[in-house]
């Protein structure tokens, strides 16, 4: 299970590079790792007339050539989208909300807080409102193992699963497909049984 949404640091860092002050010489965009938390500084206030209060519904970019530049790489959200997925993502993964803090008031600072062991904890607790206690007892440490990954990401697949379990993906397989006949608690997608896409999903 990953620390912090993929988009949720991606955009973070993505916005740094955007909307820096340019203008801080021998300065740059840092990132820095705890085990709580992840934090990207970057040099320079929020730009005009965003602040930290309307910063979600404020759109103006300092940069614009850069962002423009990135937008056709599909790697800047416009009207402001990006930051307001940075809170649903981190809302959906159980997580508290970004922090935006303005140090100094020279430069920005978005923290991204981890709890795997809360998260971890609550995704059991969903978990055990979708299946039965008894029907998770029955499955053995694979098999759970898949049904956890399915449930936490949305869907599983072979590879997926044989690199979280340690074993060949034909033993993955072989898990995978043993819990997801029509009684299993997972569902099989794919177009033909050697589909490169194929996954499995909570049925």
């Amino acid at each position: 299970m990953p620390e912090y949404p993929e988009f949720a640091w991606f955009e973070g860092l993505v916005n740094a590079v955007t909307h820096r002050d340019y203008s801080f010489r021998g300065d740059y965009i840092r990132v820095s790792m705890f085990d709580d938390r992840l934090e990207i500084v970057s040099p320079g206030a929020l730009p005009n007339i965003v602040t930290l209060d309307n910063m979600r519904t404020t759109r103006y970019s300092r940069n614009p050539r850069i962002a423009r530049t990135l937008v056709e790489f599909g790697w800047v959200r416009e009207l402001n989208e990006g930051v307001k997925r940075i809170y649903t993502e981190m809302q959906d993964s159980l997580l508290n909300d970004p922090v935006y803090t303005e140090p100094g008031g020279t430069r920005v600072q978005l923290t991204l807080e981890n709890n795997i062991v809360a998260r971890t904890v609550r995704r059991s607790g969903a978990l055990e409102d979708r299946l039965s206690a008894e029907r998770l007892a029955s499955l053995d440490e694979y098999e759970l193992a898949a049904v956890r990954l399915a449930f936490t990401n949305g869907k599983v697949t072979a590879r997926e699963l044989a690199y979280h379990i340690g074993r060949t993906r034909r033993t993955a397989g072989n898990v995978l497909k043993g819990i997801s006949g029509p009684s299993g608690p997972l569902e099989w997608h794919g177009s033909a049984v050697n589909d490169p896409g194929q996954y499995y999903s909570m049925r």
